[in-house]
């Protein structure tokens, strides 16, 4: 395995990390560790393979479960919050608003269910790529 390959596969694992544990108090230093590198090395590496930074594919994640919880459950913000991994409704709020553009709460209003399977609903209403538009569905941005 060529050292590029075995840099990938630790980068993977790490990102992998992310996806199974979003909810636990993750941090760039801990995602390194699990790269076998120091924490600027592996920021700059993480943002080269994945088009952004740890901490903002991090919180993405986060949200992107958050949406699923505010759409499917009738979970209070703040359990939302926490269950997803924010130890702070402000800080929740916060990054929801900056990701998507409107509050949890908003959100919530505007969202409805989807009767679509799962792995289409997560790709097709991904924060990254998407916005919730006044018509209350979710729409490819401007």
């Amino acid at each position: 395995m060529s050292p590029q390959e075995r840099e990938n596969r630790l980068l993977l694992r790490a990102r992998d990390a992310v996806e199974r544990d979003y909810a636990q108090p993750l941090d760039v230093p801990a995602l390194a560790r699990i790269a076998h590198v120091s924490p600027s090395h592996f920021t700059r590496r993480f943002k080269a393979a994945f088009g952004e930074t740890p901490h903002r594919y991090l919180q993405r994640r986060r949200i992107e479960r958050a949406m699923a919880l505010l759409r499917d459950t009738p979970a209070p913000v703040t359990d939302v919050a926490l269950l997803v991994g924010f130890n702070s409704l402000g800080t929740f709020s916060r990054t929801f608003a900056g990701i998507l553009g409107v509050s949890p709460s908003e959100y919530r209003r505007r969202v409805r269910q989807v009767a679509a399977p799962v792995c289409f609903t997560k790709s097709w209403m991904r924060p990254a790529s998407r916005v919730v538009s006044e018509k209350h569905a979710v729409v490819d941005p401007p």
